[in-house]
């Protein structure tokens, strides 16, 4: 479908159509080759920071009951598992022993990039008073994100009964972009320390100019709260009580801080916490309908900018204080595997 049939409307202030009838980069177009010199230039030392936790943290099923720590085991053939396997087993003149493994994952536990098929939202697209289930740029469930019982999916390459499969809108294309250019990191955690605390936009822009914090068009943004710290140091046993008590988080119910997302221009944001945004959110006054996750659905759903989650961000934050600097060059591809919605990533940012 082309825009023209798939949305006849689209959300307020929402960048549906922007980059293209059937775009599905949404800001990542923002990541031009001169913002990605402006990323190489701000390399000065040479120096690289990995941006990942390891991907059995945090641990256990506390966090999230749907998301469960990733299972290893080894390939087989015939039976054999292929774990320390001495290929002798098959020639005598073999001396080769070979290890060769698997993982089930799920793809959202840990370090991750959340694309925008993740989260949709009830919104009447075709103008004619009734809502549907629609995704950023327009693109709808069952026809374009697939899920159990969905017809479609026994044409789709993963084929399977009870499957899933994002035909449009899957992380593979955020792959193929690459997802490098220029990071830009605020330091909330050297404010707020490890207090809970909801960041609207008069917090954020107070930091902002303490820090002397310079945000462009293009520019990814990363806030270190120091919550994957604190997961780190739970070693894979998560404390709900303290984590639910703990770190700063943005609030998505400020407009004014959704509104400053939409003006700033930024291509992805980037936290350290559990969804960016706090969570569950503030509540609002009256009983209207809303999101559960007003960021979410305001980045992902309107304006296509990826969300990115639990980054291990503590060594970089701390050197880019002690430097008296918060630009860096960031290379963060998810992995190109077609059809998913969400996807561990091993970012770098270079100095």
């Amino acid at each position: 479908m082309s825009s023209s049939t798939r949305w006849k409307q689209r959300p307020e202030g929402s960048t549906w159509g922007d980059f293209g009838p059937d775009d599905q980069l949404g800001r990542l177009n923002l990541l031009t080759p001169e913002k990605v010199k402006q990323g190489v230039a701000e390399v000065k030392e040479g120096l690289s920071f990995g941006l990942s936790l390891p991907l059995d943290y945090p641990g256990g099923a506390l966090l999230n009951p749907r998301r469960h720590p990733p299972r290893l085991k080894p390939t087989d053939l015939d039976g054999d598992p292929f774990m320390n396997m001495p290929l002798r087993r098959f020639d005598a003149r073999f001396t080769d022993v070979v290890c060769d493994d698997q993982v089930n994952i799920t793809l959202q536990y840990s370090t991750q990039w959340d694309t925008f098929a993740h989260v949709g939202s009830w919104f009447d697209a075709d103008g004619d008073g009734e809502p549907e289930k629609v995704y950023y740029n327009g693109y709808r469930a069952h026809e374009d994100v697939l899920g159990p019982g969905d017809l479609k999916l026994a044409s789709c390459p993963c084929g399977a009964e009870g499957g899933s499969y994002a035909m449009k809108l899957g992380v593979e294309t955020f792959a193929v972009k690459a997802i490098q250019g220029r990071g830009v990191l605020v330091n909330l955690q050297a404010h707020v320390g490890n207090a809970r605390e909801r960041v609207g936009y008069e917090r954020l822009m107070q930091i902002f100019e303490a820090d002397k914090v310079q945000v462009e068009k293009g520019d990814m943004l990363l806030f270190y709260t120091g919550f994957a710290d604190l997961i780190l140091g739970m070693d894979r046993q998560p404390d709900m009580t303290v984590l639910n008590a703990a770190c700063a988080a943005l609030d998505g119910r400020d407009e004014r801080l959704l509104q400053w997302i939409t003006d700033s221009g930024v291509a992805a944001l980037i936290a350290d916490n559990y969804a960016v945004e706090a969570y569950p959110a503030r509540k609002p006054a009256g009983d209207d309908p809303r999101a559960a996750l007003p960021l979410h659905e305001h980045c992902l759903f309107k304006l296509g900018v990826p969300l990115g989650e639990l980054w291990y961000l503590s060594e970089l934050a701390a050197w880019l204080r002690a430097h008296h600097r918060s630009r860096f060059l960031l290379t963060a591809p998810p992995l190109r595997l077609p059809g998913a919605v969400g996807s561990p990533v091993t970012a770098v940012a270079t100095v």
